[in-house]
C-alpha cells in the first residue's frame, strides 16, 4: 500500500477552530435524559476491566452485569461486549455462551505496543483460539510518530489476517484498532492514523486505551468520525468508532452519542458500528433507571 498517496486522497482539511464550533453546535442535550436513548447507549458499551488485580470472581460479575444491568428493570438492553486481558478469555466465555454480549479482548502488548511483532500477533492467535469474538488492538504509536507508517499499516494488516482465518458463518471476528490519541500529538495524526487503520482492515477505530493521561476526548472523537465519513464516501463500507477512556457520566456518552448522530447518521447508531468503552459508565447511567 502506497501510504503517501492514499492521505493526499484523504487529505486533512480540519482546524482546531472549525472542529469546536461544530461541536458547540451538535453537542446540545437536555439534563432532563430521554431514557430511550441512554437505554440505546447501554446496548452500545463494552463494559471492560483492565486491571493488574483483576479476579475470576470479579471478571464473573462483571460478566452477569453485562447480560442484565438490572435485574428488575426487563427494559434494560444487554450491553454490547465484556472487554477483559486475555488470560480471563476461556473463563468468561462460560458465562456469556447463552447470551447476546461478545467477548472481548486487548492485544498487541496492550496498551504500550511495544513488544515484538512475532509476539504481537501470537498474542492475538492465542487469544482467537481460547474464543475471543472481538480483539482490540493498539497501533505501534512510536513507529508511527518515526514516520514509519507502512509499519503501523503491515502490523494492523496482519492482525485483520488472523482474525479473518478465525471467521466462519457463526463469528465474524471484529477487529479494533486503538489509536491511543492522547499519544498522536496533533489532530492531523489523529487523522492519518483513522485513515491508515481503516484501510488495513479495522471494523472500528478506537480513541484511547484508557490508560493514558489524555484519553477520549470530543475533538479528537470528531477527527476520527469525520475520517470515517470520508471514508465510506470514498469506498461506500461502514466503519465502527468506539471511544474509550474517561468516559464515566450520562453527559459524557451523550457528547459521543451526538457526535456519532449529527456527523455519521442515524445507520451508525448501533452495537455494529457504534461502541463506547468504558467500566463506571454502567452503573452511572443505571441511577436514573433506579430513580424511576
Amino acid at each position: 500500500m502506497n501510504i503517501k498517496k492514499l492521505l493526499s486522497i484523504h487529505k486533512f482539511n480540519l482546524t482546531s477552530n472549525s472542529i469546536n464550533d461544530t461541536l458547540n453546535k451538535i453537542i446540545k442535550f437536555d439534563k432532563d435524559f430521554d431514557l430511550n436513548i441512554l437505554r440505546k447507549i447501554i446496548s452500545f458499551i463494552d463494559l471492560t476491566s483492565l486491571e493488574g488485580n483483576d479476579t475470576r470472581e470479579k471478571i464473573k460479575i462483571l460478566c452477569y452485569k453485562s447480560i442484565t444491568p438490572l435485574p428488575e428493570q426487563k427494559s434494560i438492553p444487554s450491553c454490547a461486549a465484556v472487554c477483559v486481558y486475555p488470560v480471563f478469555i476461556s473463563f468468561a466465555k462460560g458465562f456469556l455462551k447463552n447470551s447476546d454480549v461478545k467477548l472481548a479482548t486487548v492485544g498487541t502488548s496492550f496498551p504500550s505496543g511495544q513488544y515484538q511483532q512475532s509476539v504481537k500477533l501470537f498474542d492475538v492467535e492465542e487469544s482467537l483460539k481460547d474464543g475471543a469474538d472481538e480483539i482490540d488492538i493498539v497501533i505501534s504509536r512510536g513507529e508511527f510518530l518515526s514516520g514509519n507508517y507502512e509499519y503501523v499499516y503491515d502490523e494492523i494488516k496482519k492482525v485483520k489476517n488472523i482474525c479473518t482465518r478465525y471467521s466462519n458463518k457463526q463469528k465474524n471476528i471484529k477487529l479494533k484498532v486503538i489509536l491511543e490519541v492522547g499519544e498522536l500529538e496533533s489532530l492531523e495524526n489523529i487523522w492519518k492514523a483513522s485513515i491508515i487503520s481503516m484501510y488495513a482492515g479495522a471494523d472500528f477505530i478506537k480513541t484511547s486505551t484508557g490508560k493514558v493521561k489524555v484519553n477520549a476526548t470530543p475533538e479528537a472523537a470528531f477527527v476520527m468520525v469525520k475520517a470515517i465519513k470520508d471514508y465510506y464516501n470514498k469506498n461506500k463500507k461502514r466503519i465502527g468508532f468506539k471511544p474509550a477512556g474517561g468516559i464515566r457520566t450520562a453527559e459524557d456518552a451523550l457528547k459521543y452519542y451526538y457526535i456519532v448522530k449529527k456527523i455519521l447518521g442515524e445507520k451508525w447508531l448501533s452495537r455494529d458500528y457504534f461502541r463506547i468503552g468504558a467500566s463506571s459508565l454502567l452503573d452511572n447511567i443505571l441511577i436514573y433507571f433506579k430513580n424511576k
